[in-house]
């Protein structure tokens, strides 16, 4: 979503200031042209130039800067923005903008621009919950304008309540969603993601090397998308993306129970999980003690969940995933067919940037009428963008 936009980030003084240095460092890592504008206050927190180091942009907060006027101007940075994000955004800045108030570079930049903004506020609790400042926020809201709501815990002042500004991976999300494409709205997406672990002993297990990764990125990026979204994830070590409904399991068995209770209310699944094909045949009550003797274990198959949604299926678009070692078309176009599925993604797990635990992935489409696409190397967070580009035209 951030790849070749220009972003304006507004700063706000507050303690919570330092927090926007890490927002910023992940819209530029994510492809963004990022440009800083700070409050008097702001920089009483933070340097100007360390925001200028790591956006590689000059960093603007005179308001009658005459070389700023001269070359770039409030109104030129206003125009030029597809986003405008406030972090932190104070009750004074909220306050200032719903009376229309303009007198600084960051309230007149904001006046001005014709791109969605952003707001993410940080305050004490007792200010956020002032019917005053609740009233700017609700006019706000009500304008069109983006809020997302600070988060609980202890407060610089000493209090506890609602108003810590939100961690930066959280902004970057909702920021990501405001410039999403809203083309999965009133759509409830499944997703399953990560390993199952079949029991051998209360302290072994039999599992994969699955991260879980791709799965929790289509969950994030079908929110941002304007889904609801159920992730029916194995264990990872993945904090749950902001707006998914989480449902931890362990089991391939535990996993086919959630799905399946999911699947009638679903319009599409994506099974992406790196499900257990087998599991011990009996689980031992008690540690299995090492001895001289070989120990064989015996397994039976675990239920073919993909295959049984593929059943039955109602109208819902289901996508499944193929890791391969080899015959990389061959098996994942069989397992297309033999699985009822509208369109399977398939990457080679030995190729470098496409297996396990890694951010990237470089995949193939193939797609129940036969075509075949074939995609670069991409991020995680690209390739589930991809995906769900297909799988909007499939539901329409």
């Amino acid at each position: 979503m951030f790849k070749g936009k220009k972003v304006m980030l507004g700063v706000c003084g507050g303690i919570a200031a330092y927090k926007a240095i890490e927002l910023l460092r992940l819209m530029v890592k994510a492809g963004a042209d990022v440009s800083v504008v700070m409050t008097a206050s702001a920089r009483e927190f933070v340097t100007p130039l360390t925001f200028q180091t790591l956006s590689s942009n000059p960093v603007h907060s005179d308001l009658f800067d005459l070389y700023q006027e001269k070359e770039i101007g409030h109104i030129s940075l206003a125009d030029g923005a597809d986003l405008f994000v406030i972090a932190p955004a104070t009750a004074n800045i909220i306050g200032k903008i719903a009376g229309g108030i303009a007198d600084d570079l960051l309230t007149t930049t904001v006046m001005a621009t014709r791109a969605p903004v952003l707001f993410a506020p940080a305050m004490n609790v007792h200010m956020y919950e002032n019917p005053i400042y609740r009233r700017n926020e609700k006019s706000l809201r009500e304008l069109g304008y983006h809020f997302i709501d600070p988060a609980f815990g202890a407060l610089a002042c000493g209090y506890e309540g609602q108003g810590k500004l939100p961690d930066p991976e959280a902004i970057f999300t909702a920021a990501q969603a405001v410039l999403a494409p809203q083309d999965l709205a009133g759509q409830k997406i499944l997703v399953t993601a990560g390993p199952t672990r079949e029991e051998l002993d209360p302290v072994r297990y039999l599992s994969n090397y699955s991260s879980g990764k791709m799965g929790y990125a289509i969950a994030s990026a079908a929110v941002q998308r304007g889904a609801e979204v159920v992730l029916v994830s194995g264990p990872t070590f993945l904090s749950a993306p902001a707006g998914v409904e989480l449902v931890p399991v362990v089991s391939a068995e535990q996993m086919r129970a959630c799905v399946l209770s999911v699947l009638p209310s679903a319009t599409a699944v994506v099974k992406a999980a790196a499900v257990a094909d087998y599991r011990p045949l009996t689980v031992a009550e008690q540690k299995i003690k090492k001895n001289d003797a070989e120990l064989t274990v015996s397994l039976e198959k675990n239920p073919d969940i993909l295959a049984e949604v593929g059943e039955k299926k109602q109208g819902q678009v289901v996508v499944g995933f193929a890791a391969e070692t080899e015959n990389l078309l061959k098996h994942a176009s069989d397992k297309l067919k033999r699985k009822k599925l509208d369109l399977i993604v398939a990457n080679d797990i030995t190729q470098s940037g496409a297996g396990f635990d890694v951010d990237t992935n470089i995949v193939k489409l193939l797609h129940a009428d036969g075509r075949v696409e074939e995609l670069p190397q991409l991020s995680k967070d690209e390739v589930a963008h991809q995906l769900l580009d297909r799988v909007v035209a499939l539901l329409h």
